[in-house]
């Protein structure tokens, strides 16, 4: 079903959403899809989508673009704008299924960020679904997905220029990939999953490319349960946020099962948090709402020329006394080059290290505050070294025998020494 034959104007000087939405009942009723060919379609506001299949001619050539629009009353749901997009049923109406979304490009008009105002490229609940190659530009959040709902697959997209994430698995989303995506300049977590109430479960992030999210983390995970993290490439988060997250917050569901984060690289990563006026790792494993516990497997990854620490395990001062960090597993991972220590370590609990080369350290392996309390017995986070952890910096091996299992290396702000360059491995 061409849009063009029920009144879609592709020259995009008048408003083609009744077309879209007159398109899309018909494709329904003949079984057929809705296809949008190339040109440039003025779309205001939400097109409903269930169980139908929309194609574009590629996101280069069939452009769907829309105006903010503010509203003369608020929305139910809060919002105060509307704007293009496409969106699944809400759960509470039933959620939509079979949905395949390909093709086209989506340019939207945010102007503020109001985290009320549902102005996202994708949205709603999208079970049994696709969205492939599409293009997403200046809207809120590229994709945010409101479970709870189940097997859908994001692959090949292009998300740029969002004011806040770019795609958020938001309640009970399960057995869903987000794969092969390119996110740059986020206002908030480039991807993210969000156990908000429900968990995330069985998902995957899966070689995907994310660069300069501006706030937050490159790739993010709030609770949820047997979730992976996997071949996926981070560069330059610029504050407040790690190239990865693994975070206790925002009253998310907490970790269990297993998580596994293997095979992923991030580059000039954790960067220097302002408000604690600490550097913070390329990976940041936090428990600021509750104490992290579920099996956490760390293997295969590689911290690329970090800004400062490339591990850092932390809970927030008000409770530290409450809440630990354990059962984190690093193996085979590789760092080169930090500014300052290779793991710092900020709350009570533990984690092994197996494998883990490091070189061009540009202080002492380990920063090791434990809970502050500074105990004559030694720290409250204990590193077990399962061997094979090798390499170091100026300082000495990164993980020197004097440091096991407990010793108080607290230096909270240690000068930053700027590694090199990263360079390739000499394989034994």
């Amino acid at each position: 079903m061409n849009v063009q034959r029920f009144g879609a104007d592709p020259t995009g000087q008048s408003d083609s959403a009744d077309a879209f939405d007159t398109a899309i009942a018909f494709a329904k009723q003949w079984h057929r899809e809705v296809y949008l060919p190339p040109g440039t379609y003025q779309v205001n506001r939400h097109i409903l989508v269930d169980n139908v299949t929309i194609e574009g001619a590629g996101n280069w050539y069939t452009i769907v673009k829309g105006h903010q629009v503010t509203l003369s009353t608020p929305l139910p749901d809060g919002s105060v704008h509307t704007g293009v997009g496409f969106y699944g049923k809400y759960v509470t109406d039933g959620g939509s299924s079979n949905v395949h979304l390909s093709g086209f490009a989506i340019e939207g008009d945010v102007r503020e960020r109001i985290d009320s105002d549902q102005v996202n490229g994708i949205g709603g609940a999208l079970s049994n679904s696709t969205i492939e190659g599409l293009y997403i530009h200046h809207t809120k959040v590229g994709m945010w997905l409101d479970g709870p709902m189940s097997n859908l697959r994001i692959r090949n997209n292009i998300i740029v220029d969002q004011i806040a994430d770019g795609i958020n698995f938001h309640t009970g989303v399960t057995n869903s990939v987000v794969a092969n995506n390119f996110v740059r300049n986020t206002g908030d977590d480039a991807l993210a999953m969000w156990s908000d109430k429900i968990e995330d479960a069985n998902n995957t992030f899966d070689h995907n490319t994310v660069q300069t999210p501006v706030l937050a983390n490159g790739i993010a995970l709030y609770g949820g349960t047997d979730n992976t993290i996997s071949n996926n490439l981070v560069a330059d988060p610029i504050r407040e946020g790690s190239g990865l997250q693994v975070g206790s917050r925002f009253g998310a569901q907490p970790f269990t099962g297993s998580l596994w984060i293997t095979n992923n690289t991030t580059v000039r990563s954790g960067p220097f948090e302002l408000n604690w006026n600490i550097g913070l790792g390329s990976i940041w494993i936090y428990a600021l709402e509750g104490s992290i516990n579920a099996d956490i497997e760390v293997v295969g990854n590689s911290f690329l020329d970090n800004t400062y620490n490339a591990i850092m395990l932390v809970s927030d001062f008000p409770v530290k006394d409450l809440y630990t960090i354990t059962n984190v597993h690093f193996k085979d991972d590789r760092v080169d080059g930090t500014g300052t220590s290779v793991v710092s370590a900020r709350v009570a609990g533990s984690a092994s290290f197996e494998n883990v080369e490091a070189r061009n350290v540009g202080a002492v392996g380990v920063n090791n505050c434990g809970s502050f309390h500074f105990t004559p017995a030694g720290s409250e986070f204990t590193l077990i070294d399962l061997g094979g952890n090798v390499g170091g910096g100026t300082t000495g091996p990164w993980l020197a025998p004097w440091e096991l299992p407990n010793t108080i290396t607290c230096d909270d702000r240690p000068p930053v020494v700027p590694p090199p360059p990263p360079s390739p491995w000499v394989t034994p």
